[in-house]
């Protein structure tokens, strides 16, 4: 690693976070649709009404065309994983395979085979298949989503597997572990609820646009309504799940944790900031330097959102650098954690342990290799931070983290008041031209806030590509610069080119209305 060009990092850091926020556009918005138009295909099975039936064919027009492209983004994510990162996948490829492999035999083959009968079946088969093929197509997406995020969780959580030091490889022990790891279920269902957030403010958007031009007004109605109860629904079930995901990172990720809330130092009893300026003259981590400029804090609901416990001591930067500090562990035990310069040193060890082992073997030196085995055995858990040379490199980005997280849920607790507003005020909506013309607008608001969710999850695990295994510098492929950077100007140019086309065509279908449906 001494001699790897550290731009190769940055440049296939920067490409993977191109494709996957390129991505991201286009998923909360299937995720979100699909279950809206399937209610509504449910109400007009149920009451056979004609206005229901055209509802839901210009919402899943809309579905259809984010759909096809979102698929392709996904396809350029996985490949990147080969191309880019080929340490990483050599290393853990056998467990970060197995969930994207059932997402593509199992989740992606069902919603796109119903995808097909939702879109083209209509007067082909019965109402009653119709409406499962529909709802089928939603579940298929929804299913597909939970593996890749399952995969994601395991990078933050690396459970359920071992490392075989014969192969150099990691394996996967217990599926079911991988599977539903606590990481695993909290970061599906909060993704899954906070996609449901973008999907019915973009519907409530695009239905005020035609309050705001005098046209389909019952259908601009219906459509809020369904909307606003399902995004109610879905911030609900997000500020829950957020909770739980909040829980496991102070659980499984407390460096991430100090990030988000700019915490140098830990406390008992420690304060949860509301909002805060972090002071940008804070340079080191063991500086003296107040780290904010000012802040509003609730007392004590830090200690208690990550521990259950008012009065648990929270880690901060510089507890989780230096050492110092009793780690309370779920049963309420107070117990003095490993140092990180006391990983580093096992970290070292259990490389050079692995080495001893391999050359032990090959000079077939049995006693030797079963000491090295034993060392590598002992310190393993802590390989990763064989890797780190200095440990202010495990600090994440702060100042990124901290915010992307007060945006997050500050504009989290503001849709919830948005979607409780527009149902008290229902039709009355008709009349409000600032609000018809604020619920557009809202549309990009709602994708930054998801955005930042994502950022939050990320760039507070760095400098993990998996934590505690692999550093992000260790997991990249050794090729040239030119070659990510030419990579990377092509899928520039390639995902503006889609974006501008797939915006095109969805104001092209708005514009025309739903009256065009037949």
């Amino acid at each position: 690693m001494e001699t790897l060009d550290l731009s190769i990092i940055d440049w296939s850091r920067a490409q993977f976070a191109m494709t996957a926020m390129d991505h991201w556009i286009f998923v909360p918005l299937t995720l979100s649709l699909g279950f809206i138009m399937a209610v509504m295909e449910t109400v007009y099975y149920k009451t056979g009404k004609a206005e229901w039936q055209t509802m839901t064919k210009f919402w899943m027009r809309l579905f259809g065309i984010n759909f096809a492209v979102g698929v392709a983004g996904g396809l350029i994510l996985e490949f990147q994983f080969g191309t880019n990162w080929s340490n990483y996948s050599w290393l853990v490829g056998d467990i970060f395979g197995a969930p994207l492999a059932i997402e593509g035999i199992m989740a992606f083959f069902l919603e796109s085979t119903f995808f097909v009968i939702m879109f083209f079946g209509w007067n082909k088969v019965s109402k009653g298949f119709h409406l499962a093929a529909t709802w089928l197509t939603w579940f298929g997406a929804t299913l597909s989503s939970l593996w890749i995020l399952v995969a994601n969780a395991w990078m933050q959580y690396p459970t359920g597997t071992s490392f075989n030091i014969d192969t150099v490889r990691s394996e996967m022990t217990d599926f079911w572990a991988v599977l539903f790891s606590p990481m695993a279920m909290n970061k599906f269902f909060h993704t899954v609820t906070s996609s449901w957030i973008v999907g019915a403010t973009f519907v409530i958007g695009v239905s005020c646009w035609y309050l705001m031009k005098k046209r389909n007004i019952e259908f601009a109605h219906k459509s809020i309504r369904i909307a606003a109860a399902f995004g109610l629904l879905g911030i609900i079930l997000a500020m829950y799940s957020g909770d739980g995901s909040a829980y496991q990172v102070a659980q499984k990720q407390p460096m991430k944790l100090a990030a988000m809330e700019g915490l140098y130092q830990g406390h008992n009893g420690e304060g949860l900031v509301a909002m805060g300026i972090l002071n940008p003259a804070k340079k080191e981590y063991n500086d003296a330097t107040n780290p904010f400029l000012v802040k509003i804090t609730a007392p004590k609901l830090l200690s208690f959102l990550a521990f259950r416990n008012f009065d648990a001591h929270v880690p901060g930067i510089k507890d989780l650098l230096d050492g110092g500090y009793l780690e309370t562990k779920p049963d309420g035990q107070a117990v003095k954690p490993v140092t990180t310069d006391e990983k580093i040193v096992f970290g070292k060890m259990a490389q050079n342990a692995l080495k001893g082992y391999k050359l032990a073997q090959k000079e077939h030196n049995d006693s030797l290799a079963a000491v090295n085995k034993a060392v590598f055995a002992a310190t393993s858990p802590y390989y990763g931070y064989g890797y780190i040379k200095d440990k202010k490199q495990l600090i994440p980005n702060v100042p990124l983290t901290f915010y992307s997280f007060r945006f997050m849920v500050i504009f989290g607790g503001f849709f919830l008041l948005y979607f409780i507003f527009i149902l008290y005020i229902r039709r009355r909506i008709e009349n409000m031209k600032w609000l018809q013309k604020f619920a557009l607008w809202a549309i990009p608001l709602a994708y930054l806030t998801s955005f930042s969710g994502w950022i939050v999850a990320e760039v507070g695990r760095q400098p993990w590509a998996i934590q505690d295994l692999l550093p992000t510098f260790a997991a990249v492929s050794s090729i040239p610069v030119s070659s990510i950077q030419t990579t990377f100007a092509f899928f520039a140019i390639l995902f503006i080119v889609l974006f501008i086309a797939i915006v095109s065509i969805m104001v092209h279908e708005i514009r025309k209305g739903p009256e065009h449906i037949q």
